[in-house]
């Protein structure tokens, strides 16, 4: 089962005349894949993973995730969706200041309807699988910023989604940091876990095993076709 789907996907937004951010773009992402989405400022990066993870509606086309189409559902049904199969990573990290490493990534399953003592099982189990077992009683204001972000995919991978969208992880760390976050990226894709990164930095996606360029809205170039 495709992990990901768009079909001839087209976001405009509203102007005169309207602002063409995808142009009719057609991916399929499969299951355990690791791709980059690279491009520079406005080539529509930024849009397409609001897309994929449902935080925007297509104005045209059709979006699968795991196989089913999910871009006309009501708006409580998409938030089912990225709840049980969407995992978000941000360059901001959003984790909560006054919980604890364990506490945050427990979070990641509030809206599972999960008994409490499960989540912090499952919680502790994703803490360890980004290597912050020592960390779990820390809050984010004692942790570095590569730990925050390890946190922050923890939290992302605690509920095993259909898919992880990252969102420039790497953009508010230092060189040395941003490559130890993408051995982890490398280290989750071996367990097959399926991940999208959007980054406008040519040297991160030159290490991913497929990159999918982006400019003004369309798809310029995808690896897996060459």
């Amino acid at each position: 089962m495709n992990a990901l789907e768009l079909d001839a996907v087209t976001k405009e937004h509203p102007g005169t005349p309207p602002v063409v951010a995808l142009d009719s773009v057609t991916l399929t992402i499969e299951q355990g894949e690791l791709v980059a989405v690279v491009g520079p400022s406005g080539s529509g990066k930024s849009t397409l993973l609001a897309v994929a993870g449902t935080l925007e509606r297509p104005t045209a086309g059709v979006v699968r995730i795991a196989g089913a189409a999910v871009q006309d559902l009501p708006d409580r049904a998409l938030s089912g969706v990225r709840s049980h199969q969407i995992g978000f990573v941000f360059q901001q990290y959003f984790l909560i200041p006054t919980m604890t490493t364990l506490d945050n990534v427990a979070n990641g399953l509030l809206y599972r309807g999960i008994p409490a003592a499960d989540r912090r099982r499952a919680a502790m189990d994703a803490v360890a699988a980004v290597g912050l077992s020592h960390r779990s009683h820390h809050r984010p204001g004692e942790l570095s910023g590569g730990e925050c972000q390890r946190v922050a995919i923890a939290r992302a991978i605690v509920g095993r989604p259909t898919i992880i969208l990252a969102d420039e992880p790497t953009g508010s760390l230092d060189t040395a940091t941003g490559q130890e976050i993408l051995v982890l990226l490398h280290e989750l894709h071996d367990r097959d876990t399926t991940i999208v990164v959007v980054t406008h930095n040519r040297e991160i996606a030159d290490v991913m095993p497929r990159t999918i360029s982006l400019r003004d809205g369309a798809i310029e170039h995808d690896s897996a076709a060459s």
